[in-house]
């Protein structure tokens, strides 16, 4: 025996806007790894799409693949749209984010590396990118006293503008 129970149509419930983060740029150690294609970039995407990033958020990638910015844009497409995480990709919303993302080649353990990169922020702050500095290493952990050594003998660990 079955029985019909009649119920009231779910009500929608509204929900307030999603903050939207301050600007940065984010320096992704590894970028060229599993970690940031899979998780990362996805995250990130998804976030620009439901309006959490803000228009002055940019991304640089730092990884020993020697790579161009678009090649390592071309990469994260392909990564963001075969992603099981994102809620949608289209390539309107995918063309606008891409924008956003950088990418330096280098070695983190080679010191002149780390002055390249100093460089790159300046330019980028010059063409109107946040002074705030966002350091992410997507690598193993015994890959961050380099970075952190590097970081601080270029002066990018410091507080002079923005946050660090």
């Amino acid at each position: 025996m079955s029985l019909v129970v009649p119920t009231d149509p779910v009500e929608r419930l509204s929900l307030p806007p999603l903050p939207q983060a301050d600007p940065c740029v984010l320096v992704i150690f590894g970028a060229s790894g599993d970690l940031t294609q899979r998780k990362l970039v996805p995250a990130l995407y998804d976030l620009a799409c439901v309006g959490c990033m803000n228009p002055r958020f940019e991304v640089i990638g730092v990884g020993r693949t020697a790579m161009s910015s678009e090649q390592f844009r071309d990469r994260m497409r392909q990564a963001v749209a075969s992603s099981k995480d994102v809620g949608s990709f289209t390539d309107s919303a995918w063309q606008s984010f891409s924008e956003r993302l950088h990418y330096l080649p280098g070695d983190i353990n080679d010191l002149s590396f780390f002055p390249r990169l100093a460089g790159q922020l300046d330019q980028m702050q010059r063409a109107g990118a946040s002074p705030n500095h966002l350091f992410y290493a997507s690598t193993p952990a015994a890959q961050a006293l380099p970075i952190i050594a590097g970081l601080g003998a270029a002066g990018l660990a410091r507080q002079q503008q923005g946050l660090r």
